[in-house]
């Protein structure tokens, strides 16, 4: 990920008959595909960490992000001109571990009025630029996917790599990235005076399904 720190493989490369075979998709004109996320078959989470002095005996709790939408676009066969967005609504953040309630209830409230400050950036947004895809087998890919997230009034890019089963009903997605808070502006959650604090990165992990539109 240029300018943030991620654990992504390097670029995929591909031979000459993968090439040849995206020329011929293209030659005959294959129309683009599209296919949309399923929210309730996917799961999408971010795992922050914890410093400070109390980080040995504190959280470092994982977020779920339970709404969200996006669609695909791509050529079949060849998957040239392929296209991802993605949509998130951050009011729907959850952290899914168990802690007091109280640590709960400041944890949450923080993360939404002061971190993402919902109330003046509700969504968040990535939209690619470019994807890579190479076949591993008939049924297997695997994507490099660049682009730009805004996030928190802050647009920045964004590269990662995913797996992708394929079916004829469903696409299915795993990967994870890595974004620095400080790159969108955004203020690490502090908790008891400061003892207690989130570390910068965040790492996102993603499971997605995606179903052909209607």
């Amino acid at each position: 990920m240029e300018g943030n720190p991620t654990g992504c493989m390097g670029t995929p490369t591909f031979s000459q008959r993968e090439t040849s075979d995206w020329r011929s998709g293209t030659q005959r004109g294959l129309a683009n595909v599209r296919y949309v996320l399923d929210k309730s078959a996917s799961r999408f989470t971010v795992q922050a960490f914890a410093t400070g002095l109390l980080s040995a005996f504190g959280h470092s709790p994982t977020i779920a992000i339970r709404d969200f939408e996006g669609e695909v676009d791509f050529v079949p066969d060849t998957y040239e001109k392929a296209t991802l967005r993605v949509t998130i609504r951050t009011s729907t953040f959850e952290v899914l571990d168990e802690m007091k309630r109280d640590d709960r209830e400041k944890l949450q409230r923080d993360m939404f009025d002061n971190v993402l400050e919902v109330h003046r950036f509700p969504t968040a947004i990535f939209e690619s630029r470019q994807i890579n895809v190479q076949k591993l087998s008939n049924l297997l890919l695997e994507a490099r996917v660049a682009g730009d997230l805004t996030l928190h009034g802050v647009t920045e890019p964004l590269a990662f790599d995913a797996r992708v089963q394929n079916s004829s009903t469903s696409l299915r997605t795993s990967g994870e990235f890595s974004i620095r808070q400080s790159d969108y502006d955004i203020r690490p959650v502090s908790i008891a005076g400061g003892t207690l604090r989130l570390k910068d990165e965040l790492k996102f992990r993603f499971e997605m399904v995606a179903r052909p539109a209607p």
